[in-house]
């Protein structure tokens, strides 16, 4: 249960008025109600790094729902297991995304990318073991795109997880994320 009352997004102002009105009805948002104006910087970085980056989707996916399970965000897995199913992962991996990063059904890249966000979390700056392979991997952009997201979902599951924010009751409409079948 909530460790407050979610905000009626209707009485929403300005800038988070707009980015209310444009939001699936989920916890998250109407949770983040109460931070007027964030609600708008939130909902823009998280859609820019589910719709802009140059990442592989699914592999920005296991680096997301891996950050949920360290941080023990329940919300934030139950969500992004589903956008990853949607962005192709098979049920296979998104299971070994609890057993770690030697899982079996992790290919290279997989198992670098679940490394990496492994010692981001445990020690804020990653090790050269776990960097230099997503750099040698996916460039300068890609290794700053998987830190953004590791960092952003971080805050993201510490906001969650502070509040208490519920998992939905029955069918809620998902954000619209790149890489989707739909």
């Amino acid at each position: 249960m909530a460790r407050i009352p979610y905000f009626d997004l209707a009485l929403t102002t300005d800038r988070a008025a707009k980015a209310a009105a444009r939001l699936p009805p989920l916890n998250i948002f109407r949770m983040m109600g109460h931070a007027g104006d964030l609600l708008d910087g939130f909902t823009r970085f998280g859609g820019q790094i589910l719709n802009l980056m140059a990442l592989d989707p699914g592999l920005r996916e296991i680096a997301i729902v891996r950050v949920g399970i360290l941080s023990g965000a329940a919300y934030e897995v139950f969500q992004h297991e589903r956008i990853a199913r949607d962005v192709g992962l098979s049920n296979e991996v998104i299971a070994a995304i609890r057993e770690g990063p030697t899982a079996a059904a992790f290919d290279d890249a997989q198992r670098e990318v679940m490394a990496f966000t492994d010692d981001v979390v445990a020690h804020v700056r990653a090790g050269d073991a776990t960097f230099k392979p997503i750099l040698a991997r996916h460039g300068a952009r890609g290794a700053q795109e998987l830190t953004l997201t590791v960092g952003f979902y971080m805050m993201v599951s510490r906001f969650l997880e502070t509040f208490d924010v519920d998992i939905e009751d029955g069918p809620t409409a998902s954000p619209k994320v790149s890489g989707t079948k739909a």
